[in-house]
């Protein structure tokens, strides 16, 4: 039984939905977290919907937030815990952008997913292992978590960027060239890199800018 996700939302500014952004928040946080980058990012792509789901448990170092799957080495959680906790969210999350296709009338190459941290590792576990291949993953500040499994377990391969601090105290930055070499083993042909100079655990005016080129660019947004 899939948990249902509470989700904010921005609708198109041209009133028109061509295609969706799907933000995925980090550890501890909330969809409004990120659903804020709607108001830049929608200037420059009138008619895309953004959509914020909040992860769907409580997360127990940050009482007012949530979180996809525990992380042992935060929250004294198990491995196995961490893996179930996993297992159930990408349920979750697949459960949430079927509905989400069927319910604003979009293809899976009208979506897109954009990631931080804990968003990242959700966007780049599930999006890869979906049948109908999605318009891009974004994702900032993260890590591809088993990237042993992915060669054997891949489906689809949509466009990816990496984006990433180089100041990052949380998410080391050698996450990004190792999730990269990682996926183009597995056999993708867009695989894209971006290091924000000067940035710690966090999404810089210029990464925004990449990413925005990327979902315009890539996703054909």
């Amino acid at each position: 039984m899939t948990r249902v996700l509470t989700t904010g939302r921005k609708a198109p500014r041209s009133g028109e939905t061509r295609s969706c952004v799907v933000f995925l928040h980090g550890y501890g946080a909330n969809g409004a977290d990120l659903l804020g980058l709607a108001d830049p990012l929608g200037e420059h792509l009138p008619d895309t919907l953004f959509v914020a789901p909040d992860a769907p448990e409580s997360c127990a170092g940050a009482p007012f937030g949530f979180q996809w799957f525990p992380i042992p080495w935060i929250d004294n959680s198990s491995e196995e815990e961490a893996q179930a906790g996993m297992a159930r969210a990408v349920d979750d999350l697949n459960a949430f952008l079927d509905a989400l296709m069927v319910d604003e009338d979009l293809m899976p190459e009208q979506v897109a997913l954009v990631g931080f941290s804990q968003g990242t590792m959700m966007s780049l576990h599930v999006g890869p292992r979906r049948e109908d291949e999605l318009a891009g993953i974004v994702g900032f500040s993260g890590r591809l978590l088993a990237p042993e499994l992915l060669e054997d377990e891949v489906v689809s391969k949509p466009p990816v960027l990496l984006i990433h601090g180089d100041q990052d105290d949380v998410v080391p930055v050698q996450s990004l060239p190792e999730a990269a070499e990682a996926l183009q083993k597995a056999g993708w042909k867009e695989v894209y890199a971006h290091i924000m100079k000067g940035t710690a655990h966090g999404i810089a005016p210029d990464g925004l800018s990449v990413a925005l080129a990327f979902l315009r660019d890539k996703c054909k947004f």
